[in-house]
């Protein structure tokens, strides 16, 4: 059996060996990638399948992300095979086999832009900066639509920090039409000095390669190509080429030229060969570009703050994502990207202005909180805004969603006045009802429940729904009113014929009381014979005996202090008790009382006199 497990250890040994290598694969393919395998060029944008916009590819991105420190970006452009991937190779000391693509064919080598995987580190103004190096696909080349090359180009503009126009041997006007975005970019966003930019401009170093160095200087070659040229025909393109000029020449402060002689003559042996067989001259002057370069790059600069690896991802998705807008790459869809921000933030101080007001409110109290949040709104909206030109779409985007919001908060707030008015109309509805039914009628009681009702539903009520509900609430009271008054005399009445027979009875039966008993019967004829036979019972309101008997029915009836219909039933209880009391209880007097009525009372039963037969 140990003999068994000899023979099987160094196959157990080598299969946990093998599942060891495994996991150790896959953590570092989960984890950070490793610094030897970011030494190389990524793509971050690749050209779709119809070669007329741009997808982003995740491998450059995932290269990207890792960075933690701010980011700087230095981009070349320029016309295909004029060097570029060369350049930067040179700029990063790297050889053709390592760095960027150098591809010796008619067609580009570079598809897309692409980045270099290990940032350069530099210290701009005591901070370390991680310095990417980035290489865009040459225009002008075959199979490509103009299109394309202007979001390559336009891309490459937003991301830069420090953008090298590379050029061979001169400037050109098509050279110089090709930076029409540039220029519309700079008029749209650098142009509000003293204030926050969307982005910082990218540095513009004009990089002239020719073989001769004699003569005008380069940045004399790049004034002269930037001046106006006479349009007497009206022209439209050399008009627009002009224009550019112009904007160019303002520009001129964040612009540079630099020359750079040809590396050697035979171009397509460059990358075999090393630096002491290059021109030395050139070597001197790719020295001193370097130090240009370093001398010029900053950090990238999104509204007000840096970048980290992250942010550059996301700062480049939303550029792509505007880039790719429409047919053509505009400078408007930039602006409305970056306003985007700005309009949320500008529609959420709207609302947090109008939620600061409890609804329902009147109508002008809503409409002159909502020109205060408009105002300030605008106001943020002004101060933080991108655009100069462009900005007025942006505008009229942050016009029509306060204008959606500020109705969202008009239907809710007349919801809410229907509701409230509603619910107050509904009280007095059935406050109205109640008094109808009152067990003791009571104008007193009813017009003090009517005046209550009418103030609450006065104060509560308020909203866009007031008015309506306050011509309802007219109308139910004056009905209500009306019907009262008319029950109230009638009911009155009867109440006081029965109250006449009740007093009969009490008189007569229960306390025996004489004078109440004939007051009784007096009260009961008057109501139920006299005004039958001499007036009409209409009549009879508008007599003033009947008016004292109102009133005097009024003060009994109903007071602040005490509301007898309330109470009716309690004291009805309690004058029972007390009655049905005295009457147990109060015979037991001393015979020699008298009664306040002998009527009632058998005087001849207990008489001493003598009878006369």
């Amino acid at each position: 059996m140990g003999r068994g497990r000899g023979r099987w250890a160094p196959g157990i040994r080598a299969a946990a060996l093998i599942l060891l290598a495994v996991a150790a694969a896959a953590g570092a393919a989960a984890g950070d990638p490793d610094p030897d395998e970011l030494e190389r060029a990524f793509p971050i944008v690749e050209p779709d399948h119809g070669h007329t916009k741009l997808r982003l590819s995740e491998q450059g991105l995932e290269a990207i992300r890792r960075i933690e420190t701010p980011i700087a970006v230095v981009g070349v452009i320029g016309p295909y095979r004029s060097g570029k991937s060369f350049l930067l190779n040179q700029l990063l000391s790297l050889s053709c086999d390592k760095g960027f693509g150098v591809g010796h064919m008619r067609d580009t080598k570079t598809k897309g832009i692409w980045i270099w995987g290990t940032p350069v580190e530099m210290d701009v103004d005591g901070s370390k900066v991680s310095v990417l190096y980035l290489d865009t696909e040459g225009f002008e080349s075959v199979g490509k639509s103009n299109v394309y090359d202007d979001r390559i180009f336009a891309l490459a503009t937003v991301l830069s920090s420090v953008l090298i126009y590379n050029l061979p041997e001169t400037v050109r006007e098509a050279d110089i039409s090709r930076l029409s975005f540039a220029v519309e970019i700079a008029e749209e966003f650098y142009g509000r000095f003293g204030q926050d930019v969307a982005f910082e401009p990218a540095k513009l170093l004009w990089l002239i390669q020719r073989d001769f160095l004699q003569g005008k200087s380069v940045q004399q070659m790049v004034n002269e190509a930037l001046q106006r040229v006479p349009n007497d025909n009206g022209d439209k393109y050399i008009d627009e080429v002009n224009q550019i000029r112009d904007s160019l020449a303002v520009m001129g402060n964040n612009s540079t030229a630099f020359s750079l002689p040809q590396p050697h003559l035979q171009r397509t042996k460059l990358c075999d060969m090393e630096d002491k067989e290059l021109e030395p001259l050139y070597v001197k002057r790719r020295e001193q570009l370097k130090q240009l370069v370093s001398s010029i790059v900053k950090p990238k600069i999104v509204q007000g703050r840096t970048l980290n690896g992250k942010d550059f991802v996301s700062f480049l998705q939303q550029i792509l994502e505007a880039l790719n807008t429409g047919e053509i790459p505009s400078t408007g869809s930039l602006v409305e990207i970056f306003n985007k921000a700005i309009l949320d933030r500008c529609l959420k101080v709207y609302r947090e202005k109008m939620d600061g007001l409890g609804l329902p409110v009147p109508v002008d109290e809503l409409q002159k909180l909502h020109e205060m949040a408009n105002g300030e709104a605008r106001i943020l909206f002004d101060k933080q805004h991108f655009g100069k030109h462009h900005a007025a779409q942006s505008a009229l985007k942050l016009e029509d969603e306060i204008k959606k919001v500020y109705r969202n908060f008009l239907l809710a707030n007349e919801y809410q006045s229907s509701k409230l008015c509603e619910a107050r109309f509904s009280e007095c509805e059935d406050k109205m009802d109640h008094l109808q039914v009152l067990k003791l009628p009571s104008m007193a009681k009813f017009n003090a429940g009517f005046t209550h009702c009418n103030q609450s539903f006065v104060k509560d009520c308020v909203g866009p729904a007031k008015e309506s509900y306050e011509r309802r609430m007219s109308k139910m009271l004056a009905k209500s009113r009306a019907l009262f008054i008319k029950e109230y005399n009638n009911k009155l009445f009867n109440w006081l014929v029965t109250f006449s027979l009740v007093m009969v009875v009490i008189g007569r039966f229960v306390i025996k009381f004489f004078l109440l008993e004939i007051v009784a019967w007096v009260m009961f004829i008057f109501l139920e014979t006299y005004t039958r036979m001499f007036w009409s019972a209409e009549s009879l309101y508008y007599n003033p005996a009947w008016h004292i008997i109102v009133s005097s029915w009024e003060i009994i009836v109903y007071s602040p202090i005490l509301d007898l219909d309330r109470w009716a039933i309690p004291i009805v209880i309690m004058l029972s008790f007390g009655v049905l009391y005295w009457r147990c209880f109060g015979g037991r007097r001393k015979r020699g009382r008298g009664s306040l009525l002998p009527l009632y009372k058998n005087s001849y039963k207990n008489s001493s006199r003598p009878r006369s037969d």
